[in-house]
């Protein structure tokens, strides 16, 4: 009687879909599924849709009772998947739909017509196809959404007021939620703690690191072009240089191959989609972020918490995040030299290496802590399913 009654409980407990593309390896999954993981139980359920499908890094997901739907959507319109979720919708009657990215943004109209009563979808970044959001049928197609959602958020200020000045999102409709980290999980070594050497390189290596899939947005190709560029700027130091990147995806074989073809294949590790990111980057001395599009990038967020000094691009939520010449460097996209410049001034000067990478651990701990993220969450679901469900009439932006 008591697990019965238990399963009763849990049925009334409000269910949210989280709708995703892949359910894949990533910094907007990695906090998908941290969300998931701390939010109180007796709040809401979770389960995952994926239009496409997932992989094992589902297996992080640690909340029981979290399913997980994959669609299968074919490349294109697919049209047939806006009923595949119509009918998923109608079985799983949730209160909430989440949608995350354009990817997910037309499928509004088929979770209102499934009944579900509250619809949002989150701006976590643009497509590398379109990375600084100018195609025209994209931005029709959020104009003429926007009616069929309940909140419209962004995860960078950049992105919120591009949502608000061009795609026309009214404000009551707008929101901004910041990311969050685990500054406990994600640290700087202690003092006389032995950091084991996960990478395959010597413990003396000077090692410029990244984290994310291999993928036309993260434009790793220019990191590998401007390590090039780095060994020759410092002779002296290249035959300690070493550069890795984590993350697997469809460019992994492209970028072994670069790295071959300019003759750096033993100074560069690829070792694919990890488990162990806090550990690696205790082992990193710089984190790079050469992506051509971003919104509030996690692994940046990540490398700060560990207190490492960050180069990266200055694109989408990038700069609300690296302070430049306090927490890290700021270069311009699709530029190796530029990168090459920055990531040479903090190895010829390790002091301010350190200093900024400090100041980066105490800005996640201020500004960027988990706890706060997951609350920021949390009071949107809770405001929207007030004003919805409970007719307590109050706007989704405070």
């Amino acid at each position: 009687m008591a697990i019965a009654s238990s399963m009763e409980k849990a049925s009334h407990v409000p269910l949210i879909v989280h709708l995703i593309y892949r359910l894949d390896f990533g910094g907007l999954e990695n906090l998908l599924v941290e969300r998931i993981n701390r939010m109180p139980a007796d709040k809401y359920r979770h389960a995952i849709v994926c239009l496409t499908d997932y992989t094992d890094f589902s297996r992080k997901i640690t909340k029981p009772g979290v399913e997980i739907h994959a669609l299968h959507k074919p490349p294109g319109l697919g049209l047939a998947t806006h009923y595949a979720l119509w009918k998923l919708l109608r079985r799983l009657k949730p209160v909430i739909l989440h949608g995350y990215n354009l990817a997910a943004v037309e499928y509004a109209p088929a979770a209102m017509l499934a009944g579900v009563p509250i619809r949002i979808n989150g701006s976590h970044g643009r497509d590398a196809s379109d990375p600084e959001g100018r195609n025209p049928k994209h931005k029709l197609l959020r104009r003429l959404l926007i009616p069929f959602y309940d909140c419209l958020y962004s995860n960078s200020i950049d992105l919120l007021e591009w949502n608000r000045d061009v795609i026309g999102v009214p404000q009551a409709k707008s929101h901004f939620l910041r990311n969050g980290i685990d500054s406990e999980r994600f640290r700087p070594a202690e003092d006389g703690e032995q950091v084991p050497v996960l990478t395959p390189f010597p413990a003396d290596c000077i090692v410029i690191g990244t984290v994310g899939r291999a993928q036309d947005v993260k434009n790793h190709a220019a990191l590998v072009e401007a390590f090039v560029l780095l060994r020759k700027m410092l002779p002296e130091k290249a035959p300690r240089l070493r550069l890795v990147i984590v993350g697997g995806g469809p460019l992994l074989d492209s970028l072994s191959q670069q790295a071959a073809a300019a003759g750096i294949a033993e100074a560069v590790w690829l070792p694919g989609a990890r488990n162990d990111i806090p550990a690696i980057l205790r082992s990193f001395s710089i984190f790079a972020l050469p992506s051509i599009a971003e919104g509030t990038p996690g692994s940046v967020l990540e490398a700060m918490s560990t207190a490492l000094p960050v180069v990266a691009t200055r694109v989408g939520g990038v700069p609300a995040v690296v302070e430049e010449g306090v927490t890290g460097m700021l270069v311009p996209p699709s530029d190796p030299q530029a990168m090459a410049q920055a990531l040479a001034r903090y190895i010829e000067q390790p002091q301010l290496a350190k200093q900024h990478g400090l100041a980066g651990r105490v800005r996640v701990e201020r500004q960027f802590n988990m706890q706060a993220m997951v609350a920021g969450y949390l009071q949107l679901y809770d405001t929207l399913y007030a004003a919805k469900i409970q007719g307590v009439q109050r706007p989704c932006v405070e």
